[in-house]
């Protein structure tokens, strides 16, 4: 089966899918181990990649190139990348596409802003009109062969976050996404226009939308979960507080104890990302 058909398999199952935002090599490396799903965040990419913020500097050659090294590196993990609004042009969105496909890539997101975008967690969001993201859309699903596609809207008013989800869920996008949803209710209105269309829900730390587990988003009938930043926030906060205490202590380094990170335990993990030591392809079972 190809990445896209396995990933498609474990939305359509009775479980809900969860995918960690991940940001670098190293952050994946550290998520592979606990989840079997990987989440591509255009969030965390623009900060590790540019040190710039979400807001349109990717350019698509360099997400390309950083999906490719990590499918080499994870051939078991599912692999679901951001690609904003396509990248602008609906013909570099379907040659994004097609090469990710190609690369291994397990399916993308697909957004409706128009630019400059943003997060689609903050303030200012700018979204193309319907009919030109059908457009687009509908020509990236022409375009690919098994990737999964989820459709994006960034709406913010009420009548018209309805009107975006029934109409995206009459195309041939696999999966349905509201990004910065407010509450719980319009998780549940939301799910009801789109009927058996599979739905998923962002979550981001300090985000718009409320926080919910597995148990409580798979009774609102959602099926995917994707974490955008949690290795990202959790970097910023650890390596912060480590230069603080280096410089706390004069520049002495601190004893590495039970559980702490030093060179044999980093070692250890990157280890395991060398492609000749992978043996079997197929997504793990990882809960």
């Amino acid at each position: 089966m190809s990445y896209g058909q396995l990933l498609r398999r474990e939305v359509e199952s009775a479980e809900i899918t969860p995918l960690i935002g991940i940001f670098d090599m190293y952050s994946a490396s550290v998520a592979a181990r606990h989840y079997g799903g990987l989440f591509v965040s255009g969030f965390g990419f623009a900060a590790s990649h540019y040190g710039l913020p979400d807001i349109g500097f990717i350019a698509w050659p360099d997400m390309v190139n950083f999906v490719q090294r990590l499918r080499l590196a994870f051939p078991r993990q599912h692999l679901l990348v951001d690609i904003d609004d396509g990248y602008v042009d609906v013909e570099v969105a379907c040659h994004v596409v097609q090469h990710l496909e190609r690369i291994g890539a397990s399916g993308v997101i697909l957004e409706d802003q128009k630019r400059p975008r943003r997060c689609g967690h903050v303030d200012g969001k700018q979204i193309l009109p319907l009919e030109e993201y059908l457009e687009k859309l509908n020509l990236v699903l022409e375009s690919r062969t098994d990737l999964v596609v989820v459709a994006r809207t960034d709406a913010t008013d009420e009548e018209e976050i309805l009107r975006r989800a029934e109409a995206l869920a009459e195309t041939d996008a696999d999966v349905l996404l509201v990004d910065g949803v407010r509450s719980v209710e319009w998780i549940s209105r939301v799910r009801q226009v789109i009927g058996g269309k599979p739905l998923l829900f962002n979550q981001i730390a300090g985000g718009k939308s409320p926080r919910l587990s597995l148990g409580e988003l798979q009774d609102l009938g959602v099926d995917v979960a994707i974490y955008s930043t949690p290795c990202l926030f959790a970097a910023q906060r650890a390596m912060d507080q480590a230069m603080l205490q280096l410089r706390a202590s004069d520049g002495r380094l601190p004893a590495v104890g039970d559980g702490d990170v030093g060179v044999s335990a980093s070692v250890e993990l990157l280890e395991g990302n060398i492609s000749r030591h992978h043996t079997a392809q197929g997504v793990l079972s990882i809960v």
